[in-house]
């Protein structure tokens, strides 16, 4: 069996990529900000950088913020990784990142170019946005007495566990570049998304659509982050949220 090293493996993708490899045999490395022994800050790199991945034969690369840092990050991690040797670099990215002017969009995307220029075998799989999210956002929005969405945007969420599978099979497999989207197993409007988490969580809110501006927003209308062409996922954001079976008020 190989070492595989997991970058953000403590996150909610990172860490079940880490159960399934784990699973099957492999001896698997969760690095992230502080998880001992491979507690590495990838902006920052670092030789113990260099530490983690030393004998390392795959690096599935789960570390993202929104918040900034995803490019110098991957490019400490593609350094150190070809010091090491590794053999394949599997990249998680996102369904749209060349299609929606948005600033994270467009930092994953120069990640996908890092990775493609890297020297290394690489795979990337673009995937639409996690179940996880909505909840996030959906709870956000709900803590007031009227729920504002953008009006005219669908989403198509995916199953993380899903997505975590197909991850891992592809660590354990040759490089294999760009391969097909992960899509949810349904487009659905957010309207219809954020009924859905109402009537699971029980709350009472007031919906009202609010049209935004910009480029990114219309990419969005246009259903640039969208593949309805790869809806493969199976798990739908009400068995999701039965599953996690939300506090009711």
């Amino acid at each position: 069996m190989t070492t595989i090293l997991v970058t953000g493996g403590t996150g909610t993708l990172g860490r079940l990529v880490t159960a399934r490899l784990r699973a099957d045999g492999h001896e698997v490395r969760v690095l992230s900000r502080h998880s001992r022994p491979y507690a590495v800050d990838l902006r920052k790199g670092g030789p113990e950088l260099d530490t983690a991945l030393a004998g390392v034969d795959t690096v599935v690369h789960c570390a993202s913020t929104p918040r900034g840092g995803d490019e110098q990050a991957a490019a400490h991690l593609i350094g150190a990784a070809r010091t090491a040797g590794v053999r394949h670099l599997v990249h998680i990215s996102i369904v749209g990142v060349d299609r929606v002017p948005f600033g994270y969009y467009e930092a994953k995307l120069a990640v996908e170019k890092l990775v493609e220029e890297s020297g290394l075998g690489w795979t990337v799989l673009r995937a639409t946005q996690f179940h996880d999210l909505l909840l996030q956002v959906f709870e956000g929005l709900a803590k007031v007495p009227v729920m504002f969405l953008p009006a005219g945007v669908s989403d198509q969420p995916v199953e993380v566990a899903e997505v975590a599978g197909r991850l891992a099979e592809l660590a354990k497999g040759a490089p294999a570049g760009h391969v097909e989207d992960m899509a949810g197993p349904e487009v659905r409007t957010f309207e219809s998304l954020a009924h859905a988490y109402l009537k699971a969580s029980g709350k009472r809110r007031r919906v009202v659509h609010v049209p935004l501006w910009g480029a990114a927003y219309r990419a969005f209308r246009e259903g640039g982050h969208l593949a309805p062409e790869r809806a493969v996922g199976k798990g739908t954001f009400e068995e999701y949220l039965t599953r996690r079976s939300l506090p009711r008020n």
